[in-house]
């Protein structure tokens, strides 16, 4: 999930039958990276930094390393999107984590910057993850780290307000049913479409891309296309629920998540775009809500979504590097995936898991899965961070209607390719 600067998925309670006590430069230096030092009983110490809300689900994994290693860990609780922010300061301080968990997309970035460790890990561990959550933890053919959950975005829809049998099965049947539903502070279907995270599913349906990619999966961040033909077309088609008020003014910008989830959860909208992260809040609002992949477009092809993968990674700053690793591998393995996507609900990475019951159980895991074959990765090479906030400018601009399609990702693209220019240039 782009909702990744949200984003951190809310799925599970926090874990309160192990440490989680908070570390920064400020701290005393005696966790963390400073794992070289032992304690009285010469047992070495690691730090792991956990999703927030996901520690529930390595708890027994992390209580079984711990036996099985002589070894005592520390689990803090920290917004995966922005673990690598605190790495860049606690890693070299000495009081940053031994084994942190972030976004695929995040991974060029880290490698570049030196803050993650290669991975001496074989094909035979590499093997038992789905290719496109493996490929997410890949530089220049080098491992940097091991899934644990891979997410789309999916549709959510309220069954007091709409049967399965009367979905519509295209974004236009949406926009239609919109019109006919549309008043008194009620809505349809509901999306955050002046995001590129989310606007690109309808847009890359037309043959937008945000970097060409080669059939080595290799991007070139010289070819961006959010503004080819395709990219103008899918935004004007966007464009439409917001020009005709299909779509409150109040979802748009900052704010407009917190809003697009108020409206599902109180019943004033049908139907929204989301994502796995809110499986457990919806389910703790009460809604009677069902979900199912994201509908086709006019031109036969299914709107896609970003494969979002979260993984675990090695600091390079740890000192126990290798036995970090262990760890990386132990909490990454089938069964402790399996145990994890009891506890969190978060979609497990694993080839084998795909077709197990309890996985196969959850509807939320189904619509995934069944999304995932309409979608492809984040990119995660560097540029990519540059892509953002311009497309996001450029697409609210479009929302409001202070700028037409072709001009603002014209815009968006010239600043995206100076902002390329200007960073990441050799």
């Amino acid at each position: 999930m782009k909702n990744f600067k949200k984003y951190a998925g809310i799925v599970s309670g926090l874990a309160l039958s192990f440490s989680l006590v908070a570390c920064g430069p400020q701290d005393s230096g005696k966790s963390g990276s400073d794992t070289a030092k032992k304690d009285s009983k010469e047992t070495k110490q690691l730090l792991v930094w956990e999703d927030q809300q996901k520690a529930d689900g390595i708890k027994d994994a992390i209580a079984q390393f711990e036996k099985d290693h002589n070894v005592k860990i520390k689990v803090v609780e920290k917004p995966y999107a922005k673990q690598i922010e605190g790495l860049r300061l606690d890693g070299p301080a000495g009081t940053g984590p031994d084994v942190l968990t972030m976004p695929g997309d995040q991974i060029g970035t880290a490698v570049t910057e030196g803050l993650i460790k290669e991975l001496n890990v074989g094909e035979d561990v590499q093997s038992i993850y789905t290719d496109v959550a493996m490929q997410s933890q890949k530089v220049d053919g080098k491992v940097y780290g091991l899934p644990k959950a891979v997410e789309t975005t999916m549709l959510y829809y309220n069954k007091d307000l709409i049967a399965e049998k009367d979905l519509p099965k295209t974004l236009n049947e949406w926009y239609e049913y919109d019109k006919k539903v549309t008043k008194n502070g009620n809505y349809g279907f509901l999306a955050l479409f002046d995001q590129i995270y989310y606007a690109e599913s309808v847009m890359s349906g037309y043959g937008s891309y945000i970097f060409k990619k080669d059939d080595k999966g290799n991007y070139d961040p010289a070819d961006i296309g959010i503004n080819n033909e395709g990219a103008v077309k899918g935004a004007e088609i966007i464009q439409k629920f917001y020009k005709e008020k299909l779509f409150p003014a109040g979802i748009i910008g900052a704010q407009g998540i917190n809003v697009l989830e108020s409206l599902f959860t109180s019943g004033k909208a049908a139907a929204i775009i989301s994502g796995p992260w809110n499986i457990e809040p919806f389910t703790k609002a009460g809604v009677n809500y069902g979900v199912a992949k994201l509908p086709a477009l006019d031109n036969g092809k299914n709107m896609s979504a970003f494969v979002g993968v979260k993984s675990y990674n090695v600091s390079a700053y740890s000192k126990n590097s290798d036995l970090a690793q262990e760890l990386v591998e132990f909490l990454a393995n089938k069964d402790n995936s399996k145990k994890r996507f009891e506890i969190t609900k978060e979609v497990p990475a694993v080839k084998d898991l795909a077709n197990d019951p309890v996985v196969t159980e959850s509807d939320a895991a189904k619509a995934v899965a069944q999304q995932s074959q309409f979608s492809e990765l984040t990119p995660n090479i560097p540029e990519m961070n540059e892509v953002w906030t311009p497309a996001d400018a450029a697409l609210q601009t479009i929302a409001t209607g202070k700028a037409e399609p072709k001009a603002a990702l014209n815009q968006a693209a010239e600043t995206i390719k100076g902002q390329i220019k200007a960073k990441h240039s050799k």
